[in-house]
């Protein structure tokens, strides 16, 4: 018995380290610590992390890391070290090579793993505005590249992991000399106070936040032609987590959240469900909205600045009512709607809670 045992085990093992390989990036990034990220696989997809990085700190987006690279490959990955052209937090990119080589460092204490972490966090607050936000390439490309980056949650991902390291958490393996985690402090406080001087008023009331915020007014801006100006049902969830993680949080930040998840009420939308025609190979060929009785609460991506309506567009930025009046190509490969500010609703009340019970103890400290 077993034998039988060792057997399947090793079979189980096996598959495990070809699934991984099969997952997105994002998705391995992701994954539990553990022994996979000692395998070899691990450690070969951390030679492409370390080729991939550049001199200056970051990493370029949209990169599969755990494909195998040709020695041709290899060679010009080593011929762009110095170039800064593409360095980005956008889709994920310098946050999740940085949480990867953290994980490979924790079961393999690889000093150039250290290193390379190390650089890309230099890199990040160097890339800091002074009123703490983040432009979405750095150096800074021209174009709405420049706005402060909440999109794909780039800036609340940094600010996580710069919470983390301030605080001296477990989180990451990697840990910053006592000079960096005061930078890393200071940082992360400008980042906060960005977050509270962008959350968009409505009437002279607190709403929630555009996916990306002019560097220079803090206005909700536009991005491309179908990312107009607009309140953003998915961005602000994590940036409401974010400050809801803040331990004894300000009035300023107590009063954030509550307003957003105000607003998140207001907006959710419990009579539509997302259809999904797919084809033989499982790829969405069409999406519908169906109208539907109490139908788990889900929020629009884009909502007006003024009324909180959505809206969908085009490439031609033309604002329409539903999906269904933009073409197939947008209305099938963005997504429109989101149910992630669920996670704010379901962990405020606790929040609020233990903010209730902090508030007297402080009024009672501070006499």
């Amino acid at each position: 018995m077993k034998k039988i045992i060792l057997v399947l085990c090793i079979c189980v093992g096996s598959l495990s380290s070809a699934q991984v390989l099969n997952k997105s990036w994002k998705a391995i990034t992701e994954m539990k610590e553990g022994p996979w990220f000692s395998s070899p696989e691990a450690k070969a997809i951390a030679e492409n992390v370390l080729l991939y990085q550049r001199n200056i700190g970051g990493w370029p987006k949209n990169i599969q890391m755990q494909k195998s690279l040709s020695e041709t490959e290899k060679k010009k990955l080593l011929a762009e070290k110095d170039s800064t052209d593409e360095i980005t937090i956008d889709n994920g990119a310098t946050y999740q090579e940085m949480v990867f080589l953290s994980k490979m460092y924790r079961q393999n204490p690889d000093e150039r793993y250290q290193k390379a972490f190390l650089l890309g966090l230099d890199y990040l607050l160097k890339a800091q505005y002074a009123n703490g936000g983040w432009p979405q390439y750095f150096p800074k490309k021209k174009g709405y590249y420049t706005h402060i980056t909440f999109n794909d949650d780039a800036m609340a991902n940094l600010l996580f992991m710069f919470k983390e390291l301030k605080d001296k958490s477990d989180y990451f393996a990697i840990k910053p000399s006592d000079a960096l985690v005061n930078q890393i402090k200071v940082a992360f406080d400008k980042g906060i106070d960005c977050i509270l001087k962008t959350q968009y008023k409505q009437n002279n009331t607190l709403t929630a936040w555009c996916a990306q915020h002019d560097e220079v007014t803090l206005l909700p801006a536009k991005a491309r032609a179908y990312e107009l100006p607009s309140l953003s049902g998915k961005e602000s969830a994590k940036i409401v987590l974010l400050l809801m993680s803040i331990e004894n949080p300000s009035p300023e930040i107590i009063q954030a959240v509550k307003s957003a998840v105000t607003w998140f009420e207001i907006t959710k939308i419990t009579n539509l469900k997302e259809e999904r025609i797919l084809n033989d190979a499982g790829k969405i060929i069409d999406k519908k909205m169906i109208t539907t009785e109490n139908a788990e609460p889900i929020w629009a991506r884009f909502m007006e600045l003024d009324t909180n309506e959505p809206f969908f567009c085009d490439r031609d930025g033309i604002k329409k009512k539903t999906i269904e009046e933009i073409g197939s190509e947008r209305r099938n490969g963005y997504a429109w709607y989101t149910n992630e500010p669920k996670e704010v609703l379901k962990k405020y009340p606790n929040w609020l809670k233990k903010i209730q019970t902090e508030e007297p103890k402080k009024k009672t400290n501070n006499h």
